[in-house]
């Protein structure tokens, strides 16, 4: 637990007080000295609206999921709730968070810092770090796109074309599945701040107009970025199917080819496998020469015609 208050303050007089997967103790400590009610992971892992933004004792409960790093497709998804009052804010969390971690490293150095001042500070840098992740995951889908459409033509080996492109499927996969999740977190904040910005006035919480609508503004940005990011993921596993068919039809297409041009010579060597006691080319001294002559040449015309018509 994390206690931000004044030199010689109580716990009760402190701005922001952080709970890192608080013991049941620490809990009922915060509560006695603030007298509110903390949230629960239960509480604030609900889905519903109404339970992730709400008004209760004169206090703004408000929770979202967020990343808990900055790499979309290894980070995952963790809840991070919060309480806020025109005196204090307490946050409510269950993972390491690199949004606290700077702003822990910069409380110091802000002038006789609020609630209110903490509370947009925190939220000015998850978008911060969510816009990061973002960049991150549209850099990762630059380099599978230049990959896929931009490398240099070069002749591979079956097996190690298709071991590329299972592994462009994986990567495809996180990275669908870590667009989604910071889609999760840039809609839960828009829904904190669209509240905050409503219910401020109803507990007399002073927040900057100014910051609320600069954050506001950022999450429409990046809303529209994340957007741009998914069709983007959908249009390279579309793509990277399309090769995949592209090589399987290829194997078909050799197979094909292989069989059509070998039809013909082992037709020729059945006929002159057969046992008959009358076949002119036995006695004849060029006979041998002969048919295996006639076999390269049976196949060697199929593969000529295919070649002709551009088939191969």
């Amino acid at each position: 637990m994390l206690a931000r208050a004044p030199t010689g303050a109580t716990l009760g007089e402190a701005v922001w007080i952080d709970l890192l997967s608080g013991s049941d103790a620490e809990r009922t400590e915060v509560e006695a000295a603030t007298r509110l009610r903390l949230p629960t992971k239960d509480d604030i892992e609900e889905i519903e609206t109404t339970s992730r933004v709400y008004v209760e004792d004169g206090a703004l409960y408000v929770s979202t999921p967020i990343l808990t790093g900055h790499d979309c497709a290894k980070d995952s998804l963790t809840a991070l709730g919060f309480v806020l009052t025109p005196k204090r804010l307490v946050t409510v969390r269950f993972a390491d968070l690199p949004a606290f971690v700077e702003l822990n490293q910069g409380f110091a150095r802000l002038k006789a810092p609020t609630s209110a001042d903490t509370f947009l500070r925190l939220l000015e840098i998850i978008v911060d770090h969510t816009a990061d992740a973002l960049e991150r995951a549209g850099a990762e889908l630059e380099g599978v796109s230049h990959a896929a459409f931009r490398s240099e033509a070069r002749q591979r080996r079956h097996a190690r074309l298709s071991a590329e492109l299972r592994a462009s499927l994986r990567k495809l996969g996180r990275m669908s599945d870590g667009v989604s999740h910071l889609r999760d977190s840039l809609l839960g904040l828009g829904r904190i701040v669209a509240f905050v910005h409503e219910a401020a006035g109803d507990i007399e919480l002073k927040l900057s107009p100014a910051r609320l609508n600069a954050i506001r503004a950022d999450i429409a940005s990046l809303n529209d970025y994340q957007a741009h990011l998914t069709n983007k993921v959908q249009f390279l596993l579309d793509a990277t199917l399309g090769f995949i068919s592209i090589q399987q039809n290829e194997i078909v297409k050799t197979l094909t080819v292989v069989s059509v041009v070998g039809v013909p010579p082992v037709l020729i060597a059945g006929i002159y496998g057969m046992n008959f006691r009358v076949m002119p080319e036995l006695n004849w001294a060029l006979g041998y020469p002969f048919a295996l002559g006639l076999i390269v040449v049976s196949g060697l015309i199929p593969l000529v015609l295919l070649k002709w018509r551009g088939w191969m």
